[in-house]
């Protein structure tokens, strides 16, 4: 999958309840489970309680947006991999 390429990338997560964790990527599953550590969470004042927390294991179904950074895409690449997903077969 496209995430795996971007394993030991620093990356943020924004999940469904709007708080935004940055850290380094992990592992990623099929379902988008993510495991990131070394975290930060974006609005720490905000989120004082998570301010502890290292490493986190984020559910896929409360991932709203994945923030990849830019460096780590191969844009070419990626739009190869989506022409492919929407054209049909030859």
């Amino acid at each position: 999958s496209f995430f795996k390429t971007l394993i030991d990338h620093e990356v943020t997560v924004e999940l469904k309840n709007d708080i935004q964790i940055r850290g380094v990527l992990k592992s990623v599953d099929q379902y988008l489970n993510i495991k990131l550590e070394d975290i930060s969470v974006v609005e720490e004042l905000k989120y004082p309680h998570l301010s502890a927390v290292k490493n986190v294991f984020i559910r896929g179904s409360v991932v709203r947006y994945v923030h990849l950074p830019a460096a780590a895409v191969d844009i070419p690449l990626l739009e190869d991999a989506t022409r492919r997903g929407v054209l049909p077969p030859p």
